[in-house]
């Protein structure tokens, strides 16, 4: 197992992060572990292939604020993770007088998340359910794992440096790892959490994870990676999934294209938009063929 580098020895100062060389697992705050924008995230690599080297240079230099409706996911997390921000309740039936906004804004100026009471009440009840889960409640087992370590190594092909985030690493045993990643959902429904895998990107994640897993040597054979998806609205449903092995593929190979995007343009300097080329764009199908009949 790579031994756990403390927080301390990793902290950002005013200039910034010192950047990360060494491959290891490290303990460091998340605002920290999301200022080393040098190194590549699967976040990253899916923005880079889905949208632009442009967009996605932008976003690295222009980090997103904190946004509110981030408040119920991140709460969920600090209650079945057991780390993270502190969560506070903040007791009153409206938000828009004086007194709520000045206990609002000091919670989150101080790194917490402000919570209605219907909100905190919601966050408890879902940490409760997963608790009772058969699977979940083993996989988020604090005497069997630590919360949100971060990984940080090379990709060996394009000497890029990798970083993720794991919700939870379980400790050293023989056999195969289980990693779990815990999501919040509108629906845990099989179905939906296939339409989810694609849209989100779950499958890029999933290679990002076990890459990490292999390169540090964290398990003696490829580890197991699975996501505890669970509903946002009574009863709080969880489905535990794993994505299967052709999505893992392409996933894998949509990283290696954000890997060789990323590494280019590392090494020219220049993050290029959709084409830098003259494109020929048509009409939509359905506009063509109405079109066509009406006027060819």
């Amino acid at each position: 197992m790579t031994t756990v580098v403390q927080a301390d020895a990793v902290s950002a100062s005013a200039a910034g992060p010192v950047p990360i060389t060494e491959p290891g697992i490290y303990n460091m705050a998340n605002e920290t572990y999301h200022s080393h924008r040098y190194a590549l995230s699967s976040s990253g690599a899916r923005k880079l292939i889905e949208a632009s080297p442009a967009h996605f240079r932008y976003e690295q230099d222009h980090p997103q604020p904190v946004k509110k409706v981030w408040d119920i996911g991140n709460a969920a997390h600090r209650l079945v993770l057991g780390n993270g921000p502190e969560l506070r309740l903040v007791d009153y039936e409206r938000w828009d007088t004086k007194d709520a906004k000045a206990e609002v804004a000091e919670a989150r100026a101080e790194g917490a998340v402000p919570l209605k009471r219907a909100d905190w009440d919601q966050v408890h009840e879902m940490a409760d359910v997963l608790r009772r889960h058969p699977v979940a409640s083993l996989l988020f087992d604090p005497e069997h794992g630590t919360p949100e370590r971060s990984l940080f190594w090379h990709d060996a092909p394009t000497g890029v440096m990798r970083r993720a985030r794991l919700d939870w690493l379980p400790n050293p045993r023989t056999g195969r790892l289980i990693i779990p990643d815990y999501k919040t959902c509108r629906s845990a429904h099989p179905e939906k959490l296939q339409k989810a895998i694609e849209e989100f990107g779950y499958h890029q994640q999933d290679d990002t994870y076990r890459s990490a897993c292999h390169a540090l040597g964290i398990a003696d054979q490829d580890a197991a990676f699975v996501f505890v998806c669970q509903e946002k609205t009574p009863p709080y449903v969880i489905t535990v999934i794993e994505v299967n092995a052709t999505a893992r593929r392409i996933g894998a190979a949509r990283n290696r294209r954000a890997l060789e995007t990323f590494a280019h343009c590392t090494a020219t300097g220049y993050w290029p938009g959709y084409s830098d080329d003259v494109v020929p764009v048509a009409l939509p199908g359905w506009a063509e063929t109405r079109d066509s009949l009406e006027y060819l």
